[in-house]
């Protein structure tokens, strides 16, 4: 079945101009089919079109269900934003499809982009959330300045990864050694030239633990999308362990 993003879905049984279009137009839904629509707060409505109009396509609730994130915690990322932007927009749109609550572009003294449409990300971040047959759409921030979400941040866990061989690899712990499952967490990804000296010095003594994420340099977006994946590989472990109990 089709799926389509409706997040006014609950009060206006009306999909967005771009979803009636993509709906009635490229898909060629007719009234009276069946279709899947998710608000992006963790709800899945089955529906039927009852009027297949280009702009206004008008349907009615069938059935709906709560369908949480299945990783069970808060999993933050925030990332420096890359030069170019198709480049982060890919990090998006792999980060969603793996499954993230929310997305912070960091702005650092070191970073490479300034200033951020995050419209664009978004977009990109709905079709990811259709595509993986995900309910939630994940909030992405305005670029951020670095203390703001050290200032603000309420995880529980909280981890920075970088490179600066002012701090031996020998004394970074790995992301699993620092990762606890079912505790909400927030991972640091800095810009292509690395945090600052200072911003590392701040971000630990605010409680974040340095880690490594193996033995080879990564790109920033890279970073971001292997950090994500061993954070859904070690919940997806716990949970089979559990399961076997």
């Amino acid at each position: 079945m089709h799926r389509f993003y409706a997040p006014e879905i609950a009060s206006r049984l009306v999909l967005p101009e771009d979803e009636s279009h993509h709906c009635v137009k490229v898909m060629r839904m007719q009234e009276g089919d069946m279709i899947e629509v998710v608000d992006g707060k963790g709800t899945l409505y089955t529906c039927r079109i009852t009027m297949a109009h280009p702009k206004r396509c008008a349907i009615e609730v069938a059935a709906s269900e709560v369908q949480r994130p299945h990783w069970g915690q808060s999993l933050t990322l925030a990332v420096a934003p890359t030069k170019h932007l198709d480049r982060m927009e890919w990090m998006v749109e792999k980060c969603v499809e793996m499954g993230v609550d929310r997305i912070v572009p960091l702005l650092c003294r070191n970073s490479e982009r300034t200033t951020l449409k995050v419209e664009r990300l978004e977009r990109v971040a709905v079709a990811a959330m259709k595509q993986s047959l995900k309910c939630t759409l994940p909030v992405i921030d305005p670029l951020t300045p670095l203390h703001h979400v050290v200032e603000n941040t309420q995880a529980d866990v909280r981890l920075v990864a970088y490179c600066d061989a002012a701090l031996p690899r020998q004394l970074r712990k790995s992301l699993p050694q620092c990762f606890a499952v079912g505790r909400d967490t927030v991972m640091l990804i800095g810009p292509e030239g690395d945090f600052a000296p200072d911003e590392v010095e701040h971000l630990m003594a605010a409680g974040y633990a340095p880690v490594t994420l193996g033995e080879s340099r990564l790109r920033t977006e890279t970073a971001a999308i292997m950090a994500l994946a061993m954070c859904h590989t070690l919940i997806q472990a716990n949970n089979d362990s559990s399961s076997t109990l």
